[in-house]
């Protein structure tokens, strides 16, 4: 997809193609944690966290907030004191039942899965936490169950109310029930520093900033025309790679690979000498005056995600081994003649590292849809599709 460089340094520009409101969604995402906050209080989430820890918890979560499961179970990490698990859709696991907690997230209250887990969870008599649009059948089940449902503030932003642009305002209420209940760390001031830092970004990736001096533009030019794969190099760079493929496909409607070190390190290097890894060679017979030329493939890129050395979250010093493989699969790409990027979080807490990843590839898959042409929000394919599964 060829882009608009012009229209990347065009502030009003940009805004006149963006009707919908994207980067002002994206620009708003501090905010979002802090209305979040709010509303979590105004939630009275006491009636939750009043039972103590539950047996385990299950987040239900798909589509554009199905990151918000992937951000619990990275928080609560590997010594969780209870297991987390994220479902898609039902059913509810049979050994689901009144000493665990449900969540279900759904940015319109009602997508089909998690609303259906919520009335499945309802019925056993689990604890029952429900994050969406207020007066939504989600809402309904919660409210009409016992349960606590955390009402997103509205928005007068077409962008914000989706679940892919409103990430924040899904996962704050979620986050904080979990630090409640003992299960993370990520306290409220953690979360306003969290606020913090993605103001701080979205400053730096604004419209008016002009691409040299704009990671998020700059990255946007560098994967346009590519086949991105995207390579975490550890938990919190494996969330946000995931995020960063998912947000690609959607919104700039680029598919990505993706995955995260060191599980995944084969899988990537072995396409390195495979068709898109290196453009073919000329045919020095072709004409292209007769449309003889060879039709050009998407050659591959690697966005490869850095970890800030996370070595309070892993003191036994294991981010040292994963480090030195994300080294050597670049220094394995660099070799096979695969054009990289990389890009690294600041020091942090790990909440605050993958918000730093998230705003960036965020931005970069926005700018990327203005200037190709694409509207970010609405897929006509998508939106197909959705008619014929309903």
């Amino acid at each position: 997809m060829a882009l608009d460089e012009q229209l990347l340094d065009d502030p009003d520009g940009l805004a006149a193609s963006d009707p919908s409101g994207t980067l002002r969604a994206l620009a708003m995402a501090g905010a979002q944690v802090r209305m979040a906050l709010s509303a979590t209080a105004e939630a009275g989430i006491a009636k939750i966290v009043a039972d103590g820890r539950p047996r385990a918890v299950v987040v239900a979560s798909l589509g554009g907030s199905a990151v918000v499961g992937d951000i619990l179970i990275l928080l609560a990490g590997s010594g969780a004191p209870v297991p987390v698990s994220v479902r898609r859709g039902l059913p509810l696991p049979g050994w689901v039942g009144p000493l665990d907690l449900v969540v279900a997230v759904s940015m319109s209250g009602r997508a089909p899965g998690p609303l259906g887990l919520a009335a499945e969870a309802a019925r056993r008599g689990c604890r029952l936490l429900t994050v969406g649009a207020p007066r939504s059948p989600l809402a309904e089940v919660s409210e009409r169950t016992g349960g606590v449902h955390v009402a997103v503030p509205r928005s007068e932003t077409p962008a914000a109310r989706a679940s892919r642009m409103g990430l924040w305002s899904l996962a704050v209420p979620v986050i904080s029930v979990a630090h409640e209940l003992g299960l993370t760390d990520a306290s409220p001031s953690v979360l306003e520093r969290v606020a913090d830092r993605l103001d701080t970004q979205a400053d730096k990736y604004r419209p008016s900033s002009d691409a040299f001096v704009n990671p998020a533009k700059s990255l946007a030019l560098e994967l346009s025309g590519v086949m991105p794969v995207v390579l975490g190099d550890g938990d919190v760079t494996g969330v946000a790679a995931a995020r960063a493929a998912a947000m690609l496909a959607r919104t700039a409607r680029v598919p990505a690979m993706r995955g995260a070190l060191p599980d995944d390190a084969g899988d990537v290097v072995a396409t390195f000498d495979g068709p898109l890894a290196k453009r073919p060679a000329a045919d020095i017979f072709a004409d292209p005056e007769f449309g003889d030329a060879p039709a050009s493939s998407p050659q591959m890129r690697l966005l490869l995600l850095r970890d800030a050395a996370p070595t309070l979250d892993r003191p036994d010093g294991s981010w040292l081994e994963t480090a030195r493989t994300a080294d050597a699969v670049r220094a394995t790409a660099e070799d096979a003649g695969v054009r990289v990027t990389e890009v690294a979080a600041d020091p942090g807490h790990p909440l605050e590292r993958l918000a730093d990843l998230i705003s960036l590839t965020d931005f970069a898959s926005v700018y990327m849809a203005l200037a190709g042409g694409i509207d970010p929000l609405t897929s006509p394919h998508v939106a197909d599709l959705r008619d014929r599964t309903h």
